[in-house]
């Protein structure tokens, strides 16, 4: 039966992260799953110019890296700009501080790193900011344990065929995704790796719905969601991925999957109808193309423990409409 293979494994990484233990400690026939994880993350700057991190962060590293995701996806806000006055030295010392407090522990872990840009990393009015993001990202772009399928704007835009999943990341930083973008995106994901992918999914940092409270206006949100969702339901995208509001809602908007990640950083928010406190979270997904499903776990950084999907309100009233809850567990849309 698949629901007490499910709560087994669930109860096992509660295991994990209740007792700090690596997986790698389990016996064997545990640790072993046929599964695919990855690791979702976000917002994880402090104050402008910080080139450290809050204990929040690590702690929640720690415990993302005790679950052996196969893959860490980060949603943008990775350091702490978008700043007039910031120098390109300051800039520079920040994104080192990302590497030390985050790349390197990922890096000796062996999970690799797929980010996206956001406002805080390279916002398009900030033109400092993004040459600071290119002198940063493009040496390490051949370094990243990444399968890159188009990475010619590395790290801005690009597009991923990892463990048979495809991965879109466009550059969400702002409000306004660029037509050039757009026509981009459609043109990869109507690709016959994409296509042929055992799933579809799309990363970027402001998402299509707002969700936290203060969050839900515009510049907050992308422009056009309802075109931008038709987008990706047309290539079969199974969810958009995405970041900024600072509070963890899984959502479901026609046949696309919203997944908007809690801050791991400084500043978590409320969602607009309540739910949860606000806390730091991560988010672990389970993606099993044998059995065409997937599972979607997040975790309180503060008790290393998943938070009850009932935590959830069952809808969020949005400038955009109602937004209804994502089951946990649900099918890929192959």
């Amino acid at each position: 039966m698949l629901m007490p293979v499910l709560l087994s494994r669930r109860r096992v990484l509660q295991l994990v992260i209740g007792t700090g233990l690596s997986a790698a400690a389990l016996p064997l026939n545990a640790a072993r799953r046929a599964a695919l994880r990855v690791g979702l993350i976000s917002d994880l700057n402090s104050s402008y110019g910080s080139t450290s991190y809050i204990p929040a962060v690590q702690q929640g590293l720690d415990q993302l890296i005790a679950l052996q995701p196969d893959l860490l996806v980060c949603a943008g806000d990775m350091v702490a700009g978008q700043k007039h006055g910031l120098s390109g030295q300051q800039l520079d010392a920040m994104w080192q501080g990302f590497e030390t407090s985050v790349l390197q522990r990922l890096k000796r872990a062996g999970i690799p790193l797929l980010p996206a840009i956001g406002n805080h990393d390279g916002s398009p009015g900030f033109p400092a900011d993004r040459s600071a993001v290119s002198r940063f990202w493009t040496p390490l772009r051949s370094r990243m344990g990444l399968k890159l399928a188009d990475a010619s704007q590395f790290p801005f835009r690009y597009t991923v065929l990892q463990d048979g999943i495809f991965w879109l990341v466009w550059d969400a930083s702002s409000a306004r995704v660029p037509e050039d973008q757009l026509a981009w995106a459609q043109r990869q994901l109507a690709s016959a790796q994409a296509q042929a992918a055992r799933a579809r999914f799309v990363v970027g940092h402001l998402p299509l719905v707002g969700v936290g409270q203060g969050k839900d206006r515009p510049g907050e949100v992308l422009d056009r969601g309802s075109a931008l969702q038709s987008l990706m339901e047309n290539a079969r995208v199974q969810a958009y991925i995405s970041g900024h509001h600072h509070a963890w809602f899984s959502g479901r908007r026609g046949q696309l999957d919203l997944i908007q990640l809690g801050a791991l950083g400084s500043g978590p928010r409320r969602l607009l109808d309540g739910g949860a406190p606000a806390q730091q979270t991560f988010t672990l997904l389970e993606i099993d193309g044998g059995r065409g499903t997937l599972l979607e776990t997040t975790y309180a950084v503060s008790t290393g423990r998943p938070l009850s999907w009932s935590t959830l309100p069952l809808r969020l009233n949005t400038r955009a409409g109602l937004l209804q809850r994502n089951a946990s567990e649900r099918l890929l849309r192959g």
